[in-house]
């Protein structure tokens, strides 16, 4: 199987470098990192999202069995279609759209993806019961993608599924993932043709990534913040934007075209979904969520058994979050609308305010995840309450989001008046 995965990878690549077409309409990267390979014991998931619309919140769900958080297009008014959640029995799911894993007749091209993530939250508490979930409505819906999904047992799997049959990959089997980590990116492994798939400059970036930080010993929350969903090289370029000289003329910035990167132009969010320590604390799990483009926002936590989400991270129409990470984006690519808006004005990314765009977001975010490590520790000595939880990251959105409006007041919208 093993072999056959890696000339199936081959395959790919190889047809990535004859006719790298446009790929998947809604290119997304995710990881999957086991409890044995991360470096705090806890499985976790990542996922950036890619999409055309750049407008996301989350949302509160009571569903039939469990209740869930979850990522949705702000227009989505109802929800009917989430893109990475997590319920309080502690299992979290995300996707990737894999067009080659359509059916023949391209009758079906993963419409349901999303729908379908939905009910998973509202009904599933493992990985298991996630698998008997596709066995059960096998055919009954338009899937086209690689679901992965972790729960509070220690499950961690992906699931490559189409319209009526699905693979899985279990982190737990040495043959599937001998050093428990899985990436992907927008093709699947069972493919029966990579010319349908995409992202597979991606795949080998953050294969690398993945590996190094995994064999260094920090494969947690921070790598992935910092290093994996925020990166900016493309090395079939040899282009390292972030180390790179700025040209000594402001007047003739340096770019940096952001569409094979894994922070792309089209990326909406991140989330990173770190499991409970156990099924009796489901309640530990945790979500956190990047609303916007990463390099534009910072991301803050969200605890499911809270019962809520907070304020800054949801709204009626849009997300205050997601609306101040989109004046950074329009800072950061100023010909958006015109003919060179895949290109990130790196100048601007590292320059702004005097010490740069990531600077200033990582001061905010640093002061988000002491806080909330200290606060987990204290929750794992004695359960809180769901109102305790609730108070506590409505309070830590609140301040970040506030902390992001200070340091870009001077972004067109962002002073002290705004909203």
């Amino acid at each position: 199987m093993a072999n056959n995965r890696s000339r199936f990878l081959k395959a790919a690549l190889a047809a990535a470098g004859v006719a790298f077409a446009a790929g998947a309409a809604r290119p997304c990267t995710l990881t999957l990192v086991s409890a044995k390979a991360s470096a705090n014991g806890r499985a976790m998931m990542w996922k950036n999202r890619d999409t055309t619309d750049p407008n996301n919140k989350l949302m509160f769900f009571k569903g039939p069995k469990h209740d869930f958080a979850a990522v949705v297009l702000s227009e989505d008014l109802e929800g009917v279609a989430v893109w990475g959640g997590q319920n309080t029995a502690g299992l979290a799911i995300m996707n990737s759209q894999a067009d080659d894993l359509r059916d023949a007749s391209k009758k079906f091209d993963g419409g349901g993806n999303g729908a379908f993530m939905k009910l998973a939250l509202g009904e599933c508490a493992t990985v298991g019961d996630f698998e008997a979930l596709l066995v059960r409505e096998k055919g009954k819906w338009d899937l086209a993608a690689n679901f992965g999904v972790i729960d509070a047992e220690g499950g961690a799997c992906f699931f490559e599924t189409g319209p009526s049959s699905f693979e899985k990959f279990d982190t737990r089997d040495p043959r599937v993932a001998p050093f428990g980590t899985i990436v992907r990116t927008n093709f699947a492994f069972t493919s029966r043709d990579p010319m349908l798939g995409g992202g597979f400059d991606r795949f080998e970036r953050i294969s690398c990534l993945v590996d190094t930080a995994r064999a260094q010993g920090r494969l947690d929350l921070r790598f992935i913040l910092r290093d994996a969903a925020r990166d900016l090289a493309n090395v079939k370029i040899h282009s390292y934007p972030l180390a790179r000289p700025l040209p000594d003329d402001p007047a003739a910035p340096l770019y940096v075209h952001t569409s094979d990167t894994i922070n792309r132009n089209s990326s909406v969010s991140a989330i990173v979904f770190e499991a409970a320590p156990s099924r009796d604390r489901a309640d530990l799990a945790t979500m956190w969520v990047l609303l916007g483009q990463p390099v534009t926002g910072i991301t803050v936590p969200v605890w499911p058994a809270s019962g809520r989400v907070p304020a800054a991270t949801t709204g009626p129409k849009t997300a205050p979050l997601n609306d101040i990470a989109l004046a950074v984006a329009s800072y950061l690519y100023p010909d958006r609308r015109g003919r060179m808006w895949q290109y990130l004005d790196v100048s601007r990314l590292r320059t702004f305010g005097g010490e740069g765009v990531l600077a200033k977001l990582f001061r905010i975010e640093d002061r988000t995840l002491a806080s909330a490590a200290a606060k987990w520790a204290e929750w794992a000595a004695k359960k809180p309450t769901a109102a305790e939880m609730a108070g506590f990251q409505e309070s830590l959105a609140a301040e970040a989001c506030e902390a992001l409006r200070r340091e870009f007041a001077a972004l067109a919208g962002l002073g002290p008046s705004s909203r």
